[in-house]
């Protein structure tokens, strides 16, 4: 039986390099979505409900795939740090960051278009800031340019200088896309990423 085309519901290259990884063949399609949070939304529910509604705007779309989608939300105690936007936003992000620890909340969602099954998730990851000098943290934003990214670093890229340790059971979350539940809810909708290739 052939295997139902996947679809990964973002733009984002840190997420499609994140799938590659699988071996599996997909197609990508970015979602046109408001990501406005609502009242008093803890991030656990916003990472999800986003994860889920990205999947299933792109699911209509792709109405026999199974669809992936993915936020994610970075959290200082119960304040929650967007894309900083730009190089002002991404300074003050890392600043507040310096020397504390920041929890980064993953939602995941697999949409089986088909049937309307939806798995969904959230995946935590905490990461434990280095304490920085404002020069070193003006340093790294003027190399690296985080303007995109949730908590302002790259941890793919020299963000893992700013680490003093990280924990947490799926290391690939914290790039956006957490793969290791994400193997196990396509193994659910019958895709075997272990499985011999007939693709």
């Amino acid at each position: 039986m052939t295997p139902p085309p996947i679809v990964l519901a973002s733009s984002s290259p840190f997420r499609r390099s994140l799938l590659e990884r699988l071996g599996l063949p997909f197609t990508a399609a970015a979602p046109d979505l408001d990501e406005t949070p609502g009242p008093h939304e803890a991030a656990e529910a916003l990472v999800m409900r986003l994860a889920e509604a990205k999947a299933r705007r792109v699911a209509r779309d792709h109405p026999e795939a199974l669809v992936i989608g993915s936020d994610q939300a970075a959290c200082i105690d119960d304040a929650v740090l967007g894309k900083p936007g730009g190089r002002k936003g991404a300074i003050e992000q890392l600043s507040r960051a310096s020397g504390r620890l920041v929890t980064f909340f993953t939602g995941l969602c697999l949409l089986n278009a088909r049937t309307g099954t939806a798995h969904t998730l959230c995946e935590p990851y905490r990461v434990h800031f280095r304490a920085l000098s404002s020069e070193r943290i003006a340093g790294y934003v003027d190399r690296e340019r985080p303007f995109d990214c949730a908590g302002s670093f790259k941890s793919e890229g020299l963000g893992i200088a700013l680490f003093e340790r990280l924990e947490g059971d799926d290391p690939s979350a914290l790039v956006g896309l957490p793969l290791i539940r994400l193997v196990r809810m396509l193994e659910e909708e019958g895709v075997d990423v272990l499985g011999p290739r007939s693709f």
